[in-house]
C-alpha cells in the first residue's frame, strides 16, 4: 500500500506494505545479544499456587507472562538525554515525533592504539553534504553475528567526541547505531559522545540549549540488503517513563 507523506513542505511517497526492521527482538534465550555485563532476559508465567500462567501447562486459558529485562543491555534501545543527566527525563515525554528523514550510511571503524573508532570526517564524507533529522550507522565488518553477540569486555567501537559534535552541528535529531553505546566501553563515565550530541554540558544542572528532543538509538542491525542511502524512518517506542524505551525502528524506501 503506497502512502503519500508531507514532510516539512515536501512530499515523499513510500510503500507502507514495504517496511524495513532494523530492530533486534528481545528474548529469553541464548540467542539474544548482551552488552553491560548482565544475564540474558527472563520470561516467566505469572503463578499462583497451583495456577500457572502458561495455557500449555493446563491451568490457565491465557498465556500470562512476566518479563524483566534492561533496555539499555538487552536489545534495541531508545534513550533521551535523561540517561545521562541527574534531573529525571523521559523518552516518552522527550519523543512526540515519530517520522523523520533518515540517511543510512556505512562505516569501517579506524583503529587508534587498542581501540576502533568512528571519525568526524568519516561522517561528513558519508553524508556528502546531506542533513537528514536521522543518520543511520551502520559499521564494517557486518556480520549477522550482531544479532546474539555477548558485547561484555569486547571493547566494541565507538564514535570519537568530534563525530558526535558534527552530528549534532548538522542539526540530525536521532542518532541510531549497530553497537550497544556510542561511547567507549570502559571509559571512566566520561560519556563524550553521548554529552557532545545532546549538547549536555554539565550533568548536575542543564544548560538551556541542551537537545531536549533529540534520541540515541543502540543495538540495531541494518542487514546488507540494506543500501545505504535516503529513507523514511518510523521510530518506535513503548511508553514507558523512563530514560530509556526498548524501540523498533522501521525504514521505508522513498519511491
Amino acid at each position: 500500500m503506497k502512502a503519500t507523506i508531507k514532510h516539512q513542505d515536501i512530499i515523499f511517497e513510500i510503500n507502507l506494505s514495504q517496511p524495513i526492521d532494523i530492530s533486534l527482538p528481545l528474548s529469553n534465550t541464548d540467542q539474544n545479544p548482551i552488552a553491560w555485563y548482565i544475564e540474558k532476559p527472563e520470561i516467566e508465567p505469572v503463578r499462583f499456587g497451583d495456577w500457572v500462567g502458561k495455557v500449555s501447562e493446563g491451568s490457565s486459558s491465557t498465556n500470562f507472562n512476566n518479563i524483566f529485562f534492561n533496555p539499555h543491555g538487552h536489545g534495541t534501545h531508545t534513550e533521551c538525554l535523561g540517561h545521562i543527566t541527574r534531573e529525571f527525563y523521559s523518552i516518552n515525554q522527550s519523543l512526540k515525533q515519530f517520522f523523520f528523514t533518515a540517511e543510512v550510511i556505512s562505516v569501517v571503524p579506524q583503529a587508534q592504539g587498542e581501540d576502533f573508532v568512528i571519525t568526524k570526517v568519516q561522517i561528513e564524507n558519508a553524508l556528502q553534504g546531506k542533513s537528514p533529522e536521522a543518520i543511520i550507522i551502520r559499521t564494517l565488518p557486518n556480520s549477522s553475528e550482531k544479532t546474539s553477540k555477548k558485547y561484555s569486555n569486547t571493547n566494541w567501537p565507538y564514535l570519537l567526541e568530534e563525530a558526535a559534535a558534527f552530528i549534532r552541528e548538522s542539526e540530525i535529531q536521532h542518532l541510531l547505531i549497530d553497537l550497544p553505546s556510542v561511547d567507549k566501553e570502559h571509559d571512566e563515565g566520561k560519556l563524550l559522545a553521548h554529552k557532545a550530541f545532546w549538547n549536555v554540558k554539565n550533568v548536575n544542572q542543564l544548560n538551556a540549549d541542551a537537545r531536549m528532543n533529540c534520541t540515541i538509538t543502540e543495538l540495531i542491525y541494518v542487514n546488507d540488503s540494506i543500501a545505504d542511502g535516503s529513507y523514511i524512518l518510523n521510530l518506535q517506542i513503548a511508553s514507558f517513563e523512563n530514560d530509556a524505551s526498548p524501540s523498533k525502528p522501521v525504514l521505508y524506501k522513498i519511491l
